[in-house]
């Protein structure tokens, strides 16, 4: 569906003030004196949250917090952060599954993407824009795909992950609990600095299992394009998006980066939770797959 100059204003606006109405609310509580994150204990209650703090550590972040507390004790603190990531993810992929095959989609039409991109390369002339536009166009038609559908995820999931990463800081189980004997509420750096490596292999987990996460879906749609330049007896079209490449890269060491120097256990939920985004990517895809074939 094309949008005219107008549509695309009021839409970019619209999520500047979703935005601005989030970001107000979902700032970490500290304390003033010691500015460390405020706990939230299996006795704190929701209408102490929703009275001293804000709507969005109370709706969101307080139940989760809770769900934690209490499993950990049970469960272990990865196992708790597990069951709330696999609970959380699968309550979003029923609201967002058609935007989530959607965003999936694009990687693999990316290389057909790049193609009609080159083709009209260096051509700034209104007609050669109306027909790469149209070209597009007639591309997503061909996929049955609404490039605009992906906005639903990012303004459901936004604020959903930033709940699910403030209930592992704020958990008392979480913070006290403790991973392969080590405690939690230690960073990695500091835990390598006093000699204990088992925070390295928390770290290399965590490292890992967010690489993979990041390349999966590349890899998914550099595979359906040899598969379908092999049935047409041709090279296939490979995505060859350089600055997307460097922007993964630059994010992957930043999560690196942010891993040395935040509680380890936000790198145990990071890992945990790209575990969660490989197996939604492929479920996603086998979806995708029987549909075409549903198709066929």
């Amino acid at each position: 569906m094309r949008r005219n100059p107008t549509m695309r204003k009021l839409l970019l606006l619209g999520c500047v003030v979703f935005a601005a109405v989030l970001l107000t609310g979902c700032a970490i509580p500290t304390d003033p004196e010691t500015h460390e994150i405020i706990q939230i204990t299996p006795t704190t209650t929701f209408s102490e949250i929703m009275s001293s703090e804000s709507w969005f550590s109370a709706i969101l972040v307080w139940p989760m917090a809770q769900f934690l507390n209490k499993l950990t004790p049970v469960l272990g603190v990865a196992g708790a952060i597990a069951l709330l990531t696999i609970i959380v993810n699968g309550i979003l992929m029923i609201f967002t599954l058609k935007s989530t095959i959607a965003t999936q989609q694009m990687q693999l039409l990316q290389p057909e993407m790049e193609k009609i991109q080159r083709k009209y390369e260096g051509k700034d002339d209104d007609a050669s824009k109306m027909k790469q536009a149209q070209e597009m166009q007639n591309l997503y038609k061909k996929y049955n795909v609404n490039p605009f559908s992906m906005i639903l995820i990012t303004f459901l999931q936004f604020p959903i992950i930033i709940s699910v990463y403030q209930a592992v800081q704020r958990s008392t189980a979480v913070k006290t609990g403790t991973f392969l004997g080590l405690p939690l509420d230690q960073t990695i750096m500091a835990g390598l600095r006093n000699g204990q490596w088992g925070y390295l292999i928390i770290f290399i987990i965590m490292g890992a299992c967010q690489f993979l996460s990041m390349q999966l879906p590349q890899w998914i749609a550099k595979k359906k394009a040899e598969e379908l330049a092999a049935k047409q007896h041709r090279k296939p079209d490979v995505p060859q998006n350089q600055q997307s490449k460097m922007m993964q890269y630059y994010m992957l060491v930043m999560i690196l980066v942010f891993g040395l120097m935040w509680p380890a256990a936000m790198s145990v939920y990071w890992a945990i939770y790209s575990i969660v985004t490989i197996v939604k990517t492929l479920l996603v895809q086998k979806i995708i797959d029987n549909r075409k074939e549903g198709a066929k």
